[in-house]
């Protein structure tokens, strides 16, 4: 451990300050998962309604029959006798755990894992309940009472369009159709249909909610009655996400869970919660809920079934669970950590590695995760799988073969198909690229064989590259290095360093110009006006990295280019626009570029008007930023400046985040409690609120987390990084405890 304490004076400072802070204790909460469910055909998967029989086994009505699933041996079955190999409209357990089904020609109930016809009942049954003892069956032909094997034909009291039943608690029962609310009891019927009583006419659900009052779905939303009395109301400005409520049921927990055709929406008086998307549900058309004993929450969907389970657990068991997923499937030889390919949408299992233009640079977000780590913990592995990170980091420079310059990426020379593969431009084709973009570079070899011929390596390499690579430098030398480490990382840092300062700020290629982005000269920046949009970051950029390879080799030619760029070319008044606010400029990658560069200059300037203009670009940059829900950018802003983290909207980001990494595509487009903007950036439809991570795509902090549609449709899985990075930040500067262990 003596080891880890032997930090740089600065880094040692800054924790001190920022653990001031009031530490957040990782106290367990409880983390949603899902697990969908196939009943097989098209027709069986269009469920109709759920309910949890005596013994746990869940049943189903569906377009194709009725079918079970059994507890013990987690399958579906059909009940395919010929009386119900047919449309099923209802399922309802009573309070003894029998299952009643109503089918397209009478009742059936549950003997076991089957189903038994009630005799006297040949009409289709649509709802089901229990009051005082009887089983009331409605259908559109008439009302049944059902008691021990007495069936009981009744005119129906209400409209034929019964949609949902309800026992009021007084004898009594509260019917939900089409043209209205009736409350029959032996007495008398009330019907009510006028806008005073009702959002509208059309009524399809009915639960009491923990305070006894009634909720009453449909077109509109939910009405709200306490003792015979319109009290409330919830409509797409509450957090409904439709105005079409189709179910309404309340959990074990309190908690009301509203059925739309968006999804399933969940509420506990004061937060609203959307489930939606192939991350939650097999589709977003919620017919109904059902709840085990387990609190387990079973959804009817028009494309099958799928059960919500809760788990208790810590932010620490989080991280183990993503770096356990990450090591699994996101780290690929010589180092490299990135995105995984899924051949079958969501299945894991059908995995392969998949190569990214910005290889370099998520390595080395991977790689200051696990700097983080070992600070925090000591943990050797951590040290391991950074100096694995770090020595690929540095492979992407030495099988260049240059004296300094660094590759996208690398891939095994047999791999086949790469992303972005070699091509050559007719001068036609080239022709129609370059007046679309006047800075594309006209390059046909992307990829180069390796001298030794085991590697394909990619060129044209970015700042966004070069700007990621300097911030796992700087954190793999001041938090995990030991001495032969730190001579290797100074040896390297000074070679691409000093390669770029040959080429005149510019990332020279093999062909000796430029890569497409890899400009930093005062000439491009100051005085070409194509660059005006990158003149800001791109000066913050160079500078970063003159200050960290100032700071890690100690060699004072690197701190005099940098007072070079900032007296002599106008580089300090540049360093003020570095966040740009202007619509067509604005991107959420060089707010993540931002994010990797601030902290070698923060860190290091020992300058104070220095410090300050920094400070003052660090403020607006995060000005920008600080409504995303990011806690890496919470917890980077703190660490720079001395404030106090914004620790609720970090707590809620890292718990809400899903445990699964799948790239589904999540659309919000159609949620009517969330306008369509163009902002915070032009380009994209974006929503007007930012929901919590659970009802977003799973993204990296280069993307514009209010971007209406994410998501690849499931063909990737996520590296866990955009989430283990803030917690091992947090870790490190003493913002989050780690766990208590029991004993």
């Amino acid at each position: 451990m003596q080891e880890i304490l032997m930090f740089t004076l600065p880094l040692l400072l800054l924790t001190a300050l920022t653990a001031q802070a009031q530490p957040a204790a990782d106290t367990p909460f409880l983390q949603e998962t899902a697990e969908r469910y196939s009943l097989g055909s098209h027709e069986a998967n269009d469920v109709r309604s759920v309910a949890i029989d005596g013994e746990g086994n869940v049943w189903a009505a569906t377009r194709a029959g009725v079918y079970v699933l059994s507890k013990a041996q987690n399958s579906w079955r059909a009940l395919t006798s010929p009386e119900c190999a047919a449309p099923a409209f209802v399922v309802f357990a009573d309070s003894r755990g029998t299952v009643w089904a109503g089918v397209w020609d009478g009742l059936y109930r549950s003997v076991g894992k089957e189903l038994q016809k009630v005799s006297g009942i040949t009409h289709p049954v649509s709802a089901l309940c229990v009051v005082i003892g009887e089983i009331l069956a409605f259908g559109p032909d008439g009302m049944w009472r059902v008691k021990e094997s007495v069936v009981t034909p009744q005119k129906l009291p209400c409209a034929r369009s019964v949609r949902a039943v309800l026992p009021d608690g007084k004898g009594g029962i509260w019917i939900g159709t089409d043209v209205g609310l009736f409350q029959h009891s032996p007495l008398k019927t009330t019907w009510r249909y006028d806008e005073e009583y009702l959002l509208s006419a059309s009524v399809r659900a009915l639960a009491f909610a923990p305070d006894g009052s009634l909720w009453i779905g449909g077109l509109g939303g939910i009405t709200v009655h306490r003792d015979g009395k319109r009290v409330g109301q919830y409509t797409t400005t509450d957090g409904l996400p439709s105005v079409q409520v189709q179910c309404v049921r309340r959990a074990p927990d309190g908690r009301m869970w509203v059925g739309t055709p968006v999804g399933v929406v969940r509420t506990d008086g004061k937060r609203w919660s959307l489930l939606h998307s192939l991350r939650w549900l097999p589709d977003d058309d919620v017919r109904d809920v059902a709840f085990d004993g387990e609190g387990t929450a079973w959804v009817a969907t028009a494309g099958g079934v799928s059960a919500i389970r809760r788990r208790t657990m810590t932010l620490a068991d989080k991280a183990e669970h993503y770096l356990s997923v990450c090591l699994a499937r996101h780290v690929r030889e010589p180092g490299l950590v990135e995105k995984c390919f899924l051949q079958v949408p969501g299945d894991v299992n059908t995995w392969k590695p998949r190569d990214d233009d910005n290889d370099g640079e998520y390595t080395s977000l991977y790689l200051v995760m696990e700097c983080f780590r070992y600070a925090a913990t000591g943990d050797p592995a951590a040290r391991a799988n950074a100096r694995r990170a770090f020595g690929a980091l540095r492979f992407l420079q030495t099988v260049t073969g240059t004296s300094g310059f660094v590759a996208r990426t690398v891939i095994p020379a047999s791999w086949q198909p790469m992303n972005d593969p070699n091509r050559v431009y007719t001068d036609a084709e080239w022709a129609e690229e370059h007046v679309r973009d006047p800075r594309h570079k006209r390059v046909h070899e992307r990829w180069r064989l390796s001298k030794d011929g085991k590697w394909l390596w990619k060129g044209d390499t970015s700042s966004d590259e070069i700007s990621g690579h300097f911030y796992g430098y700087l954190f793999f030398y001041d938090l995990v290095a030991d001495e032969q480490d730190k001579a290797q990382v100074r040896e390297h840092v000074r070679r691409v360093m000093d390669y770029i300062i040959e080429g005149g700020y510019v990332l020279r290629d093999i062909d000796g110009t430029h890569t497409r982005w890899g400009v930093w000269s005062p000439e491009k920046l100051n005085g070409d006006p194509d660059w005006a949009p990158e003149r800001g970051i791109n000066s913050v950029e160079i500078l970063s990295f003159l200050k960290a390879t100032y700071h890690i080799t100690g060699d004072a030619k690197y701190e005099r280019e940098y007072r070079k760029l900032l007296d002599e070319h106008g580089y300090r008044e540049n360093v003020k626009r570095a966040k740009t606010f202007n619509p067509a400029w604005r991107t959420h990658i060089d707010d993540e570029l931002l994010a990797v560069v601030f902290p070698a200059l923060l860190l290091y300037e020992t300058d104070p008007e220095l410090k300050q203009l920094y400070r003052q670009a660090l403020d607006t940059w995060y000005e920008g930023v600080k409504r995303d829900q990011n806690p890496w950018f919470h917890f980077l802003y703190a660490s720079l400046t001395g404030s106090p983290p914004e620790m609720e909207d970090s707590l809620m980001f890292l718990r809400d985040a899903p445990l699964d990494l799948v790239r589904w595509t999540v659309d919000n487009t159609r949620r009517e409690d969330l306008q369509l903007v163009r902002s915070p950036e032009i380009e994209r439809w974006q929503t007007s609120r930012l929901p919590p991570p659970s009802e977003r795509g799973v993204m990296r902090w280069d993307d514009n987390p209010w971007v209406a549609v994410q998501g690849d449709g499931g063909y990737t899985e996520s590296d866990g990084v955009y989430w283990l990075l803030p917690y091992w930040m947090g870790r490190y500067y003493g913002y989050i405890r780690p766990p208590v262990q029991s004993k």
